[in-house]
């Protein structure tokens, strides 16, 4: 006896009971053993691929509810073959099960793209040193991703509608009045608009990536999440600012990490004339030769300016990260104020006048105080 003729039995066994009562029973049935069946399938695919690589696991419990949500449609499409039911509940029967199986379309495309783009990046690490590739792929990806999704939940809405006759039959009078319909909505969705074509553009030039060192705003900090309409800036301090994308297409931004992670940083100190240029660029040589900070690609200590009491001397160190870059800075800040604290203290800033002073005998200053 096969499944379809047990079902017949059910159906004939409950004669006493009115159509749509024998109806719903048979629709729980066929739900609650389509349920029954996809948890032992379910069951015994997730034990056999347990072993097997990330992918493997990673699409089989990425597609649990898709391949749940199929098992019922057929269920209830099985169990609509058999039930009593009469012609208008059969049309409406169909026209959800029509709508639930574009749903699974749409359900399945968004998994599917989910899986090939968690595939591909699979293949870039944003926590390398150099990792402008990687960050380039994640980006572009990820908001390509967000467009597709878009696009997806679009075509599924519009197949759904098209589904009911209203719909297909007034088409016509709707693409008429597009034009008139469509200046509205662009002006009504502007923003949103502006700011969906806004990724579009930066997935495609990619002025601003995935983890890439930007100044906005006067605020430093990384990007930490591009969405379809807004970026989410991470800064040094932990707080987060919130960006409309098209802020990236129409203003003006730095961005350290561009090309390369790579930065030269500068340390810029004052001094007074009688410091010792020469043994002052021996130590920081020295200094950056000892830390694993320095990539060993740039140093160069000059003295860039004169002041009233002071000279300027400008200190370059390159490093391979934006992050590297900033504690490198501190270490030479600190470690050539202490070493010219210690051997050479005359280096440091005076006022003229006092020092002057200072060196003037006592016997001088109390005639020039009498007189």
């Amino acid at each position: 006896m096969t499944l379809h003729d047990i079902f017949i039995a059910i159906g004939g066994s409950l004669d006493f009971l009115p159509n749509w009562l024998i109806s719903l029973i048979l629709f729980a049935l066929a739900v609650a053993l389509g349920v029954l069946v996809h948890r032992i399938a379910f069951a015994i695919v997730t034990r056999i691929v347990a072993r097997m690589d990330l992918f493997w696991r990673s699409l089989v419990s990425r597609t649990h509810g898709p391949t749940r949500f199929a098992v019922i449609i057929v269920a209830l499409g099985f169990a609509a073959s058999v039930s009593p039911l009469t012609s208008g509940q059969a049309e409406f029967l169909k026209l959800v099960l029509l709508i639930a199986f574009i749903a699974l379309l749409g359900w399945i495309a968004k998994t599917a793209l989910h899986i090939w783009t968690t595939v591909y990046l699979r293949r870039f690490k944003l926590d390398a040193d150099d990792n402008l590739l990687a960050r380039k792929h994640v980006t572009q990806t990820r908001i390509l991703r967000r467009v597709a999704e878009l696009i997806i939940l679009l075509l599924t809405i519009a197949a759904v509608l098209m589904s009911f006759d209203g719909v297909r039959q007034y088409g016509v009078s709707l693409l008429a009045s597009a034009g008139a319909a469509g200046i509205v909505a662009g002006l009504a969705l502007q923003p949103v608009l502006k700011n969906v074509f806004a990724g579009i553009q930066l997935a495609v030039t990619q002025p601003i990536r995935i983890d890439d060192a930007l100044l906005v705003e006067g605020e430093w900090g990384n990007v930490e999440e591009i969405t379809s309409t807004y970026v989410v800036l991470r800064l040094w301090d932990w707080r987060r600012l919130i960006l409309p994308l098209s802020y990236f297409i129409e203003k003006p931004f730095q961005n350290w990490t561009r090309e390369e992670s790579a930065l030269i940083g500068t340390v810029m100190i004052y001094l007074d004339y009688r410091a010792p240029v020469a043994t002052i660029r021996e130590k920081v040589a020295e200094i950056a030769r000892a830390t694993p900070l320095w990539d060993g690609r740039v140093l160069a200590v000059q003295v860039t300016d004169f002041r009233q009491n002071t000279m300027e001397l400008r200190i370059l160190a390159s490093a391979r990260t934006s992050p590297r870059v900033f504690d490198l800075r501190c270490e030479v800040r600190e470690k050539l104020v202490d070493f010219l604290q210690r051997e050479h203290p005359e280096s440091l800033p005076v006022i003229r006048a006092e020092a002057d002073t200072a060196r003037e005998p006592a016997a001088t200053r109390a005639l020039a105080s009498a007189g």
